[in-house]
């Protein structure tokens, strides 16, 4: 794949700057599209040599725009997605229909190459509008591109992460944090590395090609014992305070009103089912790499966090 070009959606986010700094260590080129070249042009031109990385705005909607981006391109990374639902962008539109729209302008470019990032919990017979539309985005994808490369990672953790990050600010302002039913619900959290090596390895692969990869770290948690976890790690006390779902459905009626929403019902409705690896699933193993352990990299970008050790004063 050396010098290459590969254009990347989503580029400029948590898991888009890893997956370019990897491609431009191997001496790929990238286009990135991005609203605001200006400020992450600046954040993605050093992570390669100059003139590899190129980009800028376009409208997803427009298939000509498409075609352009698209243009010379040996391969394609779909990385957007959203975790709540604006009057602007909606999940049936970013995250069902967008991604058989981008496989159909690569076909048409002349590509062969394509990687997907869903979900584990993808499914079109959810509760959930979410894990709904990252299934339809998968089929859509598939039914244009069948090679393409569909990745459903597990919550994916990095400095710049929605996860422990969120919950860790929480801690420095709240006395109690809420376990959403119980906090029984599993997770698998992966390290965006290790997710980014993932989307390389599907690139350079033959034998990844039309498969479905579930990308989960080495361990099983359950959600009280990942919050029990990060207070640990900041070094805080704080009462974890079980909530019943339904009472977190009244909450989220009224969080999901801000500008910027902590929690949705949708997103509830996700937290009613467990966030793990298939037993059948193909895996990072399949892909040559070892998952990372969360405790090798989680205390280093959660640092900033942790609670001071108090000062007394010599008697």
């Amino acid at each position: 794949m050396r010098n290459r070009l590969v254009t990347i959606f989503g580029g400029t986010g948590f898991i888009g700057r890893h997956v370019v700094r990897r491609l431009a260590a191997r001496g790929l080129r990238i286009r990135v599209a991005s609203r605001n070249w200006r400020v992450h042009g600046r954040v993605l031109q050093p992570m390669g040599e100059v003139g590899q990385i190129v980009g800028g705005p376009v409208d997803l909607g427009d298939e000509s725009a498409l075609a352009a981006l698209l243009a010379g391109s040996d391969a394609v990374v779909n990385l957007i997605g959203i975790l709540y639902e604006t009057r602007r962008q909606r999940f049936a539109e970013v995250q069902g229909e967008l991604p058989g729209r981008i496989a159909r302008a690569a076909v048409a470019a002349g590509i062969a190459r394509m990687v997907q990032i869903s979900a584990i919990g993808a499914d079109p017979g959810s509760s959930s509008a979410y894990a709904r539309s990252k299934a339809q985005g998968e089929e859509n994808a598939r039914a244009a591109l069948a090679a393409v490369v569909i990745m459903r990672p597990s919550i994916v953790v990095g400095p710049e992460d929605g996860f422990f990050n969120r919950f860790a600010a929480m801690a420095r302002l709240l006395p109690a944090l809420p376990l959403i039913g119980g906090g029984e619900t599993r997770f698998q959290p992966v390290w965006v590395g290790d997710v980014a090596d993932a989307i390389v390895a599907a690139l350079e692969r033959e034998d990844a090609r039309g498969q479905t990869y579930e990308l989960g770290g080495p361990k099983v948690y359950s959600f009280a014992e990942l919050m029990r976890y990060m207070l640990q790690v900041v070094g805080r006390r704080r009462l974890l305070v079980p909530l019943s779902f339904e009472l977190a459905m009244l909450q989220a009626r009224v969080l999901e009103l801000l500008p910027t929403p902590p929690l949705t019902r949708d997103q509830v409705e996700l937290l009613k089912t467990d966030n793990v690896v298939g037993a059948d699933a193909r895996t990072l193993a399949d892909l040559g790499i070892t998952p990372t352990p969360i405790e090798l990299v989680v205390p280093d970008y959660l640092a900033r966090y942790r609670a001071r050790p108090a000062k007394f004063a010599e008697s």
